[in-house]
């Protein structure tokens, strides 16, 4: 057979992910804090995008014009090249582009602009707190310590956790310090008794043998329990304890009080773990039998095009300079049809939402239905990745508080008539029952069981119920009784 040489057409499909749909579905899964970082960066780079000033008495852009913006998104138009799309752009009013989705109006928006002080939280004024090592290094600097003690207890301050335990032996120290095991038990002496006391101890009995010797208690009882009967304590045998050391139960409970006033982890109030605050990307409020879905565009900048860089690529001077332009323009059209994108999505899922979960929208957690993605993306007709993305850190302030999207989704559990509810609803049962029983007579796992059984038609297992109390942080009955 004689080889030869021939073109063939092939006509295939394949997706190919372009730098801007990757930023595209990067949008989707960008909490408010990213995504208002990233708008701030894109503002830095591109020089065709900037903030749009707001005037108070500037009205919404025409519903028509709104309504064309959303097909344009839903059809996946191509963005526009080179100056093609220019005058559309530069007639657009770009700074109402999330306009149908403020949450707040625009006398609140000029008047940040005004007084941009007002505008930020109390916390966000305030110093860092101070670290547990710079606490105890300041301590250090001013005591009378000798500069090779001064070394190990900074050898110490390195090897501390983050509840104030001490993670290494004493000989690790004095190899890394190069000293004796003597000057390092003297030194740690001394750190130990700094504030706060009982830091840098090995483990919780030395952590409260030190604050007792501290705050001047020599009482043998009180050393007795701390020393040898910890573990006693936690298991929560006092009897056999009150009959050791000859008390009533009611003098044993005095000794556990005060030892409740000992701080076990001293170093946890200085945790390096500062308070996140979540800022709801969605609003619900219930107005007359409705509810209404707001989405919070505050600190997100309007976005608009500079009109100076729009008029020189209009007039296609310098080829280079053309090309760049046309480039930044084409990007800056990219992320603001994004975000646009983005809050219309996040918009149609909260919708998805109140419907499935109205329940829970009028009487609270206990009516929690089971939810998975799959329902909400066939609701809206979206993909299950898309749910996934623009449900992932995002928050919803709803009348019984705020809470993660990803909340609404959760496993069933299924019921005598044939029905389902949602396991959070069950959670919720368990916490309640819980917080209203009788803590010298606590449920048990079982008995909980049989009350949901009787409460919710439910069918539940006993280790089904141990393991919903145990993703609480609820300890079992035994943890629970209260003996005084």
């Amino acid at each position: 057979m004689a080889l030869e040489l021939r073109q063939q057409l092939k006509l295939s499909q394949q997706l190919v992910m372009t730098p801007q749909l990757q930023q595209a579905i990067k949008l989707l899964q960008l909490s408010r804090v990213e995504l208002v970082d990233m708008v701030q960066q894109e503002l830095l780079e591109n020089p065709l995008l900037e903030e749009a000033a707001v005037e108070p008495s500037q009205e919404k852009a025409e519903a028509e014009q709104d309504a064309r913006s959303a097909e344009a998104v839903d059809n996946g138009e191509a963005m526009a090249d080179g100056v093609g799309d220019q005058d559309a752009m530069q007639g657009a009013d770009w700074e109402n582009y999330l306009g149908e989705f403020s949450s707040t109006g625009r006398q609140s928006s000029a008047r940040e602009a005004e007084i941009p002080e007002e505008g930020l939280s109390f916390e966000a004024r305030l110093s860092s707190k101070p670290s547990l090592e710079g606490h105890l290094e300041w301590q250090i600097r001013l005591s009378d310590m000798t500069p090779e003690q001064v070394d190990i207890a900074e050898v110490i301050l390195g090897n501390l956790g983050s509840q104030g335990y001490l993670q290494s032996t004493v000989e690790e120290i004095a190899e890394e310090a190069k000293c004796s095991v003597d000057a390092v038990e003297e030194t740690l002496h001394r750190v130990q008794r700094m504030d706060p006391v009982g830091v840098a101890a090995r483990d919780p009995r030395e952590c409260l043998l030190v604050q007792l010797e501290v705050n001047g208690y020599d009482d043998p009882i009180l050393h007795s329990l701390v020393s040898d009967h910890l573990e006693d304590l936690e298991k929560r045998r006092y009897k056999p304890l009150a009959r050791k050391f000859r008390l009533t139960l009611e003098g044993l409970k005095e000794y556990l009080d005060f030892l409740q006033t000992l701080d076990p982890m001293p170093g946890a109030a200085f945790g390096s773990g500062e308070a996140q605050y979540v800022s709801p990307d969605v609003h619900v409020y219930k107005y007359e039998d409705d509810f209404v879905i707001v989405l919070n565009d505050d600190g997100l900048p309007q976005l608009t095009v500079n009109d100076f860089y729009l008029d020189s690529v209009k007039d296609g001077r310098g080829a280079p300079e053309k090309e760049y332009l046309n480039e930044r323009l084409r990007s800056a059209q990219w992320l603001m049809k994004s975000l646009y994108q983005r809050q219309r999505t996040l918009y149609k899922v909260m919708e998805s939402l109140v419907r499935f979960q109205r329940g829970f929208f009028e009487h609270g957690v206990t009516r929690l239905k089971p939810l998975i993605l799959k329902d909400v993306a066939d609701d809206i007709e979206m993909h299950e990745s898309t749910i996934s993305r623009i449900t992932t850190s995002k928050y919803v302030s709803t009348p019984h508080g705020v809470f993660e999207l990803k909340f609404f989704f959760n496993s069933a559990l299924g019921m005598d008539d044939g029905s389902q509810v949602g396991s959070e609803s069950v959670k919720a049962h368990i916490k309640e029952l819980i917080g209203k029983e009788d803590t010298k007579k606590p449920l048990s796992d079982e008995k909980i069981a049989d009350i949901l059984k009787g409460r919710l038609q439910v069918n539940i297992a006993r280790r089904t119920v141990a393991k919903y109390r145990s993703s609480l942080g609820i300890p079992s009955s035994s943890k629970r009784k209260q003996v005084f």
